[in-house]
C-alpha cells in the first residue's frame, strides 16, 4: 500500500459512513505474563454507545497512521507456511457466522502470546467489515458517478493495546459535597497508543491483495521482529532508517569519506526530484525504487568523477551483498541535516547544503555559511566583515 491508499482507507473511520461498514468488533482480554484469555466477547459495532464507538474509530485510526517503512510496514507473507495467518485472516472472512469467525481470530491471538510475554494485562479487538470506494467522482451536472458504483472489498483490522492502572486522584463528590480519593481500580484501556496491528488484506489502488498485510508498529524504526516473523508469517523488512544507513554505506564506498558538500546537496536534490515527480504522477501508484544503475547516474549528474555502474554495483555487492537490491527513494532523504560541532549545532535543509564550505582560515577550521540576508542576534544586526 501507499500512501494515497492508506489516507482513503483510514479517512472513512468515522460515523454513519456508508463507504465504511464495521459489522462487528470481537474484543479477547489477556492475562499478563501468563498469556491466558480471561474473557471474550463480540457485538455488532453499531450496538455500542456512541461514545464507544468514538473512541474505537479513533484507536483503528492510529493503526493506518504514520510513515511508511517507520511505523506503517506493508509486508509480504511467507509461501509455504504450516498454520500461515494469511490462510487464517482469508478464511475467517469468509465466514458467515460470528462464532466462526472468533475461533480464527483466536486462533491469532493464540500465536500473538506464544512468542511474546507482556507485564501488563493486554487487548486484542478485531474487526471486520467492507470497505466501499467510488470508482469515480461525481458529475455535478450529469449527476452520475459518486456512489452510483462502488469498489467494495471486506477487510479485518486488528489492534493490540495495552492496560494502565488509573491514577491516584482527588475527585469532588457533588452528593456527599466533599473531597475524596478515588476509589476506580478497573484497568484503563489505552486506545491511543496501540502497541501493534495490522490491516489485511492489503489495498493496492481500488484492489485488495490477499498476499500482502499492513503491520503497524507501536513505536517508529522498531517493527517487532517477533511477531512479523511468527505471528503475521511474513518476510523480513527493511526499515526507512535501515535502507538509509544503507545507502549512506554504498556512497561512502564508492566516493569516499571526504566529499564536498555541493555533491552531496546535488545527490540528495536529484533523489527527491524523482520522489515529487512520482508524486505529482496520479497514474503511477509505484514508489520510485533505485537499483545499482540509478545511484550510479545519480552520481554522476552530481559531480562524481570517474564514475561507472561497475563501481556501484560492486559497491552494492560488498556492502549488501545483493547486487540486485533496490533502494526506496523516499526512505534516502533527510528531512534536515544536522551538523553538530563542540561550538554550534547547525540544521541545513538538504536542498541548501550546497551552500555550506568548510574552510582552513589563517590555520583554522571554519564552517562558512551562505546567506542571503542580514543576521540578526538578540536583537542586534551583526556588522559585516571583509575577509
Amino acid at each position: 500500500m501507499n500512501k494515497k491508499d492508506i489516507a482513503n482507507i483510514r479517512k472513512q473511520f468515522k460515523l454513519n459512513n456508508h463507504l465504511m461498514e464495521i459489522r462487528e468488533i470481537f474484543n479477547v482480554y489477556v492475562k499478563k505474563e501468563t498469556g491466558e484469555i480471561y474473557h471474550h466477547f463480540s457485538l455488532p459495532f453499531q450496538m455500542l454507545e456512541q461514545e464507544t464507538q468514538e473512541l474505537f474509530l479513533g484507536n483503528f485510526k492510529k493503526v493506518l497512521t504514520g510513515q511508511l517503512d517507520a511505523k506503517l510496514f506493508d509486508l509480504k507473507f511467507k509461501r509455504d507456511v504450516e498454520n500461515s495467518t494469511q490462510t487464517i485472516l482469508y478464511d475467517g472472512l469468509q465466514e458467515v457466522l460470528t462464532e466462526d469467525w472468533q475461533e480464527y481470530m483466536l486462533q491469532i491471538v493464540e500465536k500473538m502470546f506464544t512468542h511474546t510475554v507482556y507485564e501488563f494485562d493486554t487487548m486484542v479487538t478485531f474487526i471486520r467489515g467492507e470497505y466501499r470506494k467510488p470508482t469515480r467522482k461525481r458529475d455535478m451536472e450529469s449527476e452520475e458517478g459518486g456512489n452510483d458504483e462502488v469498489y467494495s472489498s471486506e477487510f479485518i483490522l486488528c489492534s493490540l493495546n495495552k492496560t494502565d492502572q488509573p491514577k491516584k486522584a482527588l475527585l469532588f463528590d457533588y452528593v456527599q459535597k466533599e473531597v475524596r480519593p478515588n476509589n476506580a481500580v478497573d484497568p484503563i484501556i489505552n486506545l491511543a497508543s496501540p502497541l501493534s496491528g495490522f490491516l489485511f488484506p492489503a489495498f493496492i489502488d481500488n484492489s485488495a491483495d490477499v498476499n500482502h498485510i499492513l503491520y503497524y508498529a507501536g513505536k517508529a524504526n522498531q517493527p517487532d521482529g517477533t511477531f512479523i516473523e511468527e505471528v503475521l508469517n511474513c518476510e523480513e523488512i527493511i526499515t526507512a532508517v535501515e535502507d538509509k544507513e544503507i545507502f549512506e554505506e554504498v556512497l561512502k564506498k564508492v566516493i569516499g569519506d571526504e566529499v564536498d558538500t555541493k555533491v552531496i546537496s546535488n545527490v540528495y536534490e536529484e533523489i527527491d526530484k524523482m520522489v515529487q515527480e512520482n508524486e505529482e504522477d496520479e497514474e503511477n501508484d509505484e514508489p520510485p525504487m533505485l537499483d545499482y544503475e540509478d545511484v550510479g547516474r545519480i552520481l554522476q549528474v552530481s559531480g562524481v568523477e570517474n564514475m561507472d555502474a561497475a563501481k556501484v554495483e560492486h559497491a552494492f555487492k560488498e556492502i549488501i551483498d545483493d547486487e540486485k537490491h533496490e533502494f526506496k527513494a523516499s526512505n534516502l532523504v533527510p528531512k534536515s541535516i544536522k551538523i553538530n560541532t563542540k561550538l554550534a549545532n547547525l540544521s541545513i535543509n538538504p536542498k541548501d547544503l550546497k551552500n555550506v564550505k568548510y574552510i582552513m582560515y589563517q590555520g583554522k577550521r571554519c564552517l562558512l555559511l551562505e546567506i542571503e540576508e542580514d543576521v540578526v542576534v538578540e536583537g542586534f544586526k551583526l556588522e559585516t566583515e571583509t575577509l
